[in-house]
């Protein structure tokens, strides 16, 4: 297999055949909304789809040439992330506060934000390229009012009072059930939601980490389809409820609990 060198074009074969033209980067295409999905977008977005297609305009653009984003996955980002992030809102109560852990380039986070302005997001993502982006981006779209990024892990946000907690913190492909349970439930008070965005396999996931989740303050994980019949596939997410505390937390709660009865 032959291999670029330093400069970028291609070295020359065995038999000493000329380099040819050096490949050229594939450059940012357009976030042209496929009209076969236009009626869902309407549906899911209403009269915050242009802002919408602005962001999916960011996201194919300047998501991919600063690497937030892959280039194959410029021509799906309706259907793949936008439609498939904006579905989950069904499951999140009017003016809730949301938290986005692992946001990335804002999936679902900023999705959600647009689609729905009663929520009070924070996006919390650890990464300084990210947050950047997701910084000029909740500028560029005019959020600034329903928006806020915290630089920094799960673990961290927990101990700062102006991040949490939540009503609903939510979380896309970032980890395992068990692991995305220690980071996130701990962001929610006692009945807040865990709500994780998962593949074909979420039910084998929720087996298999059932028990740790039950030992980390969460109740029976539960599976739904988001979106029937206005995006296809559905969007898997798993509901997990905060149902009690426990840790460190739950000595402290003790506690106090004692010297108030006294």
């Amino acid at each position: 297999m032959r291999q670029d060198d330093a400069s970028g074009v291609a070295a020359s074969g065995p038999g000493g055949t000329p380099p040819g033209p050096a490949a050229v980067p594939p450059q940012p295409t357009t976030a042209v909304l496929p009209s076969e999905l236009a009626g869902a977008a309407s549906r899911l977005f209403g009269v915050r789809l242009d802002v919408a297609a602005a962001y999916a305009e960011l996201l194919v653009t300047d998501g991919v040439v600063r690497g937030l984003i892959g280039p194959r996955e410029a021509p799906r980002i309706w259907d793949r992330h936008l439609l498939n992030c904006a579905a989950v809102a069904e499951l999140i109560p009017p003016g809730a506060s949301v938290l986005d852990v692992g946001s990335g380039a804002g999936l679902p986070g900023l999705v959600l934000a647009i689609a729905r302005p009663d929520l009070a997001m924070t996006l919390i993502e650890p990464l300084a390229r990210r947050t950047a982006f997701l910084n000029e981006t909740v500028e560029a779209l005019g959020l600034t009012n329903s928006v806020r990024v915290f630089r920094g892990r799960a673990e961290e946000a927990v101990a700062v009072s102006e991040v949490g907690p939540g009503d609903v913190v939510t979380a896309r492909a970032v980890a395992p059930l068990d692991r995305l349970a220690g980071w996130c439930l701990p962001l929610t008070g006692i009945g807040g939601r865990l709500l994780a965005l998962k593949g074909a396999s979420a039910a084998e996931e929720i087996a298999e980490h059932a028990e740790a989740v039950h030992r980390l303050g969460g109740g029976q994980p539960a599976l739904h389809r988001c979106g029937e019949g206005v995006v296809e596939p559905p969007t898997t997410v798993v509901e997990i409820v905060r149902e009690r505390l426990v840790g460190p937390a739950a000595r402290t709660s003790s506690r106090k609990s004692r010297s108030r009865r006294r």
